[in-house]
């Protein structure tokens, strides 16, 4: 295996890490107990920020490698990316259920494949119509999985939809921006970057908690703070901001600058696989037929993109501009 195989099979493991820490997003709604999603949103971020504050204290000797605008440019990215994002999923499973917002954020991968080769043609777009097909043959055997699931409210499955839309839309804003600057980056600056992006999540929850406080949406105040009730609320906050957000982070920001944008848009359809197998698990049920079915025609569009872009020329499509989340 050449360097230029063997970098891109790493960016396809730091692929896959990143996109298991960003599935707990969707475990939000079941982990919440007495506290509302609020709680647990303004806590993790919290943390996120606190843990963004240490990296970039450690990554002070990066600091000339960034400028002021870049800087600025990665706090704002943080915000929407990160707390916006994760927002909009919890929100969309709070309304929707486990099946729609993870079917809707697994519509990103075919979107990012399109933008990608749109502006960097790594691949002739004929060899992606197979694991195109087989994310979207994929994403129909899911939803009709779980038509025995008991109907939603139409109230219920609007919020859930525009939250879910919102989700979409942060991520392909946030992928193409990252992207952008990214390829403008040092590479030694990487982890100061996503320490920025971190701190950017915990500051846009500072300026948001008055206006949470003033609305009544947070129930720390009402249920208390002690370690007494609070304790599984600060440890799956903890947990998600260290996996989903920090972890996934560094690990995402790694691969992309060994992925092209091609190959790497579809490895996040991993994220909706993941997703979905961690709700499974907090439902107390196994997949049925169909979802089984579902999720593994997802995991083969995932294989067969992979193996086109190994199995591609090394002067075209291999070379890894630096590509965005």
């Amino acid at each position: 295996m050449n360097s230029a195989s063997a970098s891109l099979c790493i960016g396809v493991l730091l692929a896959g890490v990143a996109t298991l820490g960003w599935a707990l997003n969707f475990i939000a709604p079941y982990v919440t107990g007495d506290y509302s999603l609020y709680d647990l949103m303004a806590v993790r971020f919290l943390f996120a920020g606190m843990l963004g504050v240490g990296g970039m204290l450690l990554c002070r000797a990066q600091w000339g490698l960034v400028t002021a605008v870049q800087q600025w440019v990665a706090a704002g990215l943080g915000a929407i990316g990160y707390l916006g994002y994760a927002a909009c999923i919890a929100a969309g499973v709070h309304f929707a259920g486990p099946v729609l917002t993870p079917t809707m954020v697994a519509m990103v991968p075919l979107l990012l494949a399109l933008l990608g080769n749109a502006r960097h043609k790594r691949v002739e777009w004929r060899r992606l119509i197979a694991p195109l097909s087989c994310l979207l043959v994929g994403l129909l055997l899911s939803n009709l999985g779980n038509t025995h699931q008991a109907s939603l409210n139409a109230g219920a499955w609007l919020a859930g939809f525009c939250c879910s839309l919102g989700a979409v839309g942060l991520w392909l804003l946030f992928s193409v921006l990252n992207q952008r600057y990214l390829e403008r980056l040092p590479a030694q600056a990487t982890g100061l970057w996503t320490a920025l992006m971190l701190m950017g999540a915990g500051a846009a929850v500072l300026c948001l908690l008055p206006l949470m406080l003033s609305l009544g949406l947070l129930r720390l105040p009402v249920v208390g703070v002690g370690f007494e009730h609070a304790a599984p609320l600060f440890a799956w906050s903890l947990v998600i901001a260290l996996m989903s957000t920090v972890v996934g982070a560094w690990a995402w920001n790694a691969a992309t600058r060994r992925l092209p944008m091609v190959l790497s848009g579809q490895l996040i359809a991993l994220e909706s696989v993941f997703a979905s197998l961690l709700g499974l698990v907090f439902e107390g049920r196994g997949p049925t037929l169909m979802e089984a079915a579902g999720l593994a025609t997802v995991l083969l569009g995932v294989i067969l993109a992979v193996r086109i872009i190994l199995a591609g020329r090394p002067g075209a499509d291999l070379p890894v501009p630096v590509t965005g989340q």
